[in-house]
């Protein structure tokens, strides 16, 4: 009797040990995407923060313009209202965080192809370095949202390995979905709406 209570207590024990190992690998798996998440709003947040040193060099040289540049003021608004909470990642967030982001990518390109009129503009220094540093965002944007998708990868697959699963589902952590190509980008531009043609 006294062998079997010592057999059931050291698989207890290994069980235990094993249980502790597992839960805190997901739980650094599970900070590295949140930690993915804010490098993404920063990338998103510091293109954002451009804006309006970009919509005042336009205007200096492009009054007829009003509207374009509402448009970009209001979709800099809406984007940066429109944040990722970590705790609360769903692919519905995901989905309204990003049409927020593709409604101000798409006023920026209305912006860009509107500023071709103004070559005065196009030559300016400060306009210059502005869309330097846009084009460097952008870029950041696209490596922080695959170093998203690949943090969260490795998460999702952590947590539905089994045993794992078994951990996981006892904790309840949660699949984290990943970022999409939106679906304006699933389709070729019509190159004579960026013209207004």
């Amino acid at each position: 009797m006294k062998k079997g209570l010592i057999v059931i207590l050291a698989l207890a024990a290994i069980f235990v040990i094993w249980g502790v190992g597992v839960y805190n690998k997901l739980v650094s798996s599970q900070e590295s995407v949140e930690t993915a998440v804010g490098n993404v709003q920063t990338a998103y947040q510091k293109r954002a923060d451009l804006i309006p040193n970009l919509v005042a060099t336009v205007k200096n040289y492009a009054e007829y313009e009003a509207a374009t540049l509402e448009a970009v003021v209001a979709a800099r608004a809406k984007a940066t209202s429109t944040t990722l909470d970590a705790n609360n990642l769903t692919e519905e967030n995901i989905k309204a965080f990003q049409a927020a982001q593709d409604q101000m990518s798409s006023a920026l390109s209305r912006l860009l192809v509107t500023v071709e009129k103004y070559p005065d503009l196009k030559a300016n220094q400060n306009y210059l370095d502005l869309q330097s540093q846009l084009e460097s965002c952008e870029n950041s944007i696209a490596n922080a949202r695959k170093e998203f998708n690949e943090t969260a990868k490795q998460y999702n697959t952590l947590l539905r390995k089994f045993p794992n699963n078994i951990i996981a589902g006892m904790f309840n952590f949660d699949k984290k979905p990943y970022f999409n190509a939106s679906e304006a980008a699933q389709e070729a531009p019509n190159v004579g709406d960026l013209f207004g043609e």
